[in-house]
């Protein structure tokens, strides 16, 4: 019998933990959060440990998570996470584009979110 399996891009992994986090991070931090802070913390919590999986995989030789996809997480809103993962996990703080993606999705969400 022949197997067929879906290999579904890093990217949409993450956006699908991102949505389950979504729903759950208000309950658990105090139920005082609107829908953009509960979609910031979830985008946050995915995209940290998308640059730590990331940084795990480039030591092991493993299947690494593409760029765009680390770009694309910061830029959905899960800026704070690629911070906190870029400084802790000393990962991708040798590449410009990084950083410069990085404060261009802390402006937008920063205004975003005083708007």
């Amino acid at each position: 019998m022949h197997k067929l399996s879906v290999a579904l891009p890093p990217f949409l992994i993450a956006l699908a933990i991102g949505g389950l986090l979504f729903f759950v991070a208000d309950p658990l931090l105090g139920g005082d959060l609107n829908q953009l802070a509960r979609w910031l913390v979830a985008a946050g919590v995915v995209t940290f440990f998308c640059y730590g999986i990331d940084k795990a995989r480039s030591k092991g030789k493993g299947q690494r998570i593409p760029e765009w996809t680390l770009h694309g997480l910061a830029l959905a809103g899960g800026v704070f996470g690629g911070w906190l993962g870029m400084f802790l996990f000393r990962h991708k703080t040798q590449k410009p584009i990084f950083r410069l993606i990085l404060l261009v999705a802390t402006v937008l969400w920063a205004w975003l979110l005083w708007r």
